[in-house]
């Protein structure tokens, strides 16, 4: 019997369970009035524990997910036993600068340079209360200034001979671009990346496909559009593909990611239990490649719909 395509792992990312507000369609739903520290680090060990429990073993942070390497450093402490099975991501170059506020003019703040690197690598060994086993930069651009940076190139460097894998993260309409610059870099210090990729937005499959022949870790985020690709949001075409494969519109959109032959890891955002289990259940789409192709939309457009996106 032929049980489909190999599908990549499913992780978790805690960029929506770290900081009271994100740009996630449904927050308010899913979550809720509380945003407090104390119920979304209750939160985010829950959804930690249900993803244990379900065979997740890839765990994404970031500096600038509010505090959520500090609540996986905190639920890592509470299970020490765990940390052996676990590979744990995270990323420099942003600030979170929102103040747990839901309200905050500004959320996140970049800087790629080297003093930005020297001064949040410690802070993510402390919250997290041990070295990440991958560590990017984080929403890399072809403007970046990071490529061009001879000392935090060697920094990163160095960083890698030690044992941690660095990568960068990519975001953008230019996507395959800043990748592609990436791998290519003499010496480069970097095997592994973190991109956009989803039904609406494939533009950067062909330079993730050269990446993975390259030896690269591919991981996928962002599958379901922030949240357009869920019974929340009103992508209607994808939803009715999603019907008619027989799955929910989520799990359709993580399928799909996950059935990506260079795909290694395709995260899930999941902020309750039922989303996780959703994304869990996703195989494959039986629908034909043409109708998917046709949900794709021009990546500058995508792109400049998601910049508008409110903080909820």
């Amino acid at each position: 019997m032929d049980d489909g395509p190999a599908l990549a792992s499913l992780g978790l990312g805690l960029a929506a369970l770290g900081r009271p507000a994100y740009i996630t369609a449904g927050r308010a739903a899913d979550l809720g009035d509380d945003r407090s520290i104390a119920a979304m680090r209750h939160r985010a060990h829950d959804l930690l524990d249900a993803a244990w429990a379900g065979g997740i073993r890839f765990l994404d942070a970031a500096r600038s997910y509010g505090r959520a390497e500090e609540f996986l450093g905190s639920w890592l402490a509470a299970h020490p036993e765990r940390r052996a099975e676990l590979t744990i991501e995270s990323k420099w170059g942003y600030a979170y600068v929102g103040g747990w506020r839901m309200d905050a003019d500004v959320h996140e703040r970049k800087e790629h340079s080297l003093a930005m690197f020297q001064r949040q690598w410690p802070e993510t060994l402390a919250a997290l209360g041990a070295r990440p086993d991958v560590y990017l930069i984080h929403s890399l651009t072809p403007d970046s200034p990071a490529l061009a940076d001879g000392a935090l190139l060697d920094r990163l460097r160095e960083l890698a001979a030690s044992g941690v894998r660095v990568g960068v993260s990519t975001s953008g309409p230019w996507q395959g671009d800043a990748l592609d610059a990436a791998r290519e870099l003499p010496g480069t210090p970097f095997t592994a990346v973190q991109a956009t990729w989803n039904l609406l937005e494939p533009s950067a499959e062909s330079a993730l496909a050269r990446a993975h022949d390259a030896g690269w870790l591919v991981v996928v985020k962002e599958a379901v559009a922030n949240g357009r690709l869920t019974p929340a949001g009103d992508e209607l075409e994808a939803a009715a593909l999603a019907a008619a494969d027989g799955q929910t519109l989520d799990a359709f959109a993580i399928g799909a990611a996950r059935a990506r032959p260079w795909c290694d890891v395709v995260l899930s955002g999941a902020v309750t239990r039922d989303q996780l289990e959703a994304n869990l259940a996703a195989r494959a789409p039986t629908t034909d490649a043409t109708s998917l192709a046709a949900l794709a939309q021009a990546p500058a457009a995508y792109w400049a719909a998601r910049s508008e996106r409110s903080w909820t």
